[in-house]
């Protein structure tokens, strides 16, 4: 991997930058009371997280098969008006509670500072392409601190198509005005990975996120376990950048 002439860093949120898993369970759990269903274990609803928030909720409710209370019909095929009634209210709840528990992973403000700046000197862009919706996603980048770092953040909604359609990714490298091969993308998941491979960009895993058993398995071109390694992985160091 060139890590001295990456130019483009394209960072995953949930996962990645910050740790939300405990807020987006309690949101999805809330819709799902709010349907008259019973709340899922957060391992549960935190593997279904990756595609977007609709998809999220589809795969909630398909946990419940048919004869509940509130019924959702076959497994995997939630009743629309059940599904259109919980997607709303996950998405009413999840914004006005999208930053109770949810924090940075321990370095990721450290390593933004550090990564910012290439090994060579030369500015680098950094740049937030995620499935969650947008309004919620730049909000966040927003409250913790984190949207200085990047030129652009944008969401699930943003595009016609979620990752791991490589539009997003082409739409950053164009803007950026770079190449796939000047471009990494930095996730947690198969779906980060599979991103990039379709914009034919480099990835770079992260273990310590939502889902480490798929980033693993889908064969990123590095893993790191914390954050604090991005910086290594990507040929930065405090004492480099000191002379």
């Amino acid at each position: 991997m060139p890590w001295g002439s990456l130019r483009l860093l394209v960072f995953d949120l949930d996962g990645t930058l910050i740790d939300s898993r405990r807020d987006i369970c309690n949101s999805v759990n809330a819709a799902l009371i709010h349907s008259g269903l019973q709340e899922l274990p957060d391992e549960v609803i935190a593997g279904h997280i990756g595609d977007g928030a609709g998809m999220l909720i589809r795969r909630a409710l398909a946990e419940f098969p048919e004869g509940q209370e509130a019924s959702v019909g076959t497994p995997g095929a939630p009743d629309d008006t059940l599904f259109d009634s919980a997607f709303r209210y996950f998405l009413d709840y999840y914004r006005a509670h999208k930053l109770d528990f949810t924090r940075c992973y321990p370095g990721v403000l450290e390593a933004l500072e550090e990564l910012k700046t290439a090994p060579d000197g030369r500015p680098r862009q950094m740049a937030v392409l995620t499935n969650k919706p947008v309004g919620p996603a730049r909000a966040i980048c927003e409250g913790l601190g984190l949207s200085p770092f990047f030129f652009r953040v944008y969401g699930g909604d943003s595009f016609i198509a979620k990752k791991p359609d490589s539009m997003g990714l082409q739409t950053l490298m164009a803007e950026a005005g770079v190449t796939a091969e000047e471009t990494l993308m930095i996730g947690d998941s198969d779906v980060d990975v599979r991103t990039a491979r379709n914009a034919g960009a480099w990835v770079l895993g992260c273990t310590f996120g939502l889902s480490p058993e798929t980033v693993e398995a889908a064969g990123p071109d590095a893993l790191v376990d914390v954050a604090s390694e991005w910086t290594s992985a990507l040929g930065v160091t405090v004492e480099e950048k000191k002379f």
